[in-house]
């Protein structure tokens, strides 16, 4: 099977469950611990074009960090949104599984279950 990568927050629920769907199901996929090993601003680029989305549609907008930064503004462009996101990883929508081409949010944690053969 083609290389897997799971961007995972260990406290994160819905991620505890989708790398449990990927283990029940044989698959050990690479962890990302993207809190503790934050993506850069590039990694945050390559990955929104796999998942198809804007870094605005990434943006988790009930964490502190989005109202203190005004992430709201509608002004603010994409490169801004993916520096705040390099900047502040846990603004980041998770999990996100990569496979190959592609990458798919696990919410719920089930939809990463698309991506699989």
């Amino acid at each position: 099977m083609t290389d897997m990568t799971l961007y995972h927050n260990p406290r994160c629920s819905k991620s505890r469950g989708a790398l449990e769907l990927l283990e029940a199901r044989g698959l050990t996929p690479t962890v990302v611990r993207y809190l503790e090993t934050p993506l850069d601003a590039a990694h945050i680029t390559a990955l929104l074009g796999k998942l198809g989305i804007s870094a605005r549609q990434l943006l988790r907008t009930g964490e502190d960090e989005y109202k203190t930064l005004n992430l709201a503004d509608k002004d603010l462009s994409e490169a801004q949104l993916i520096a705040a996101i390099a900047a502040h990883p846990k603004l980041m929508e998770r999990p996100i599984l990569e496979v190959g081409k592609k990458a798919i949010i696990g919410r719920p944690p089930e939809q990463i279950l698309e991506l699989l053969p």
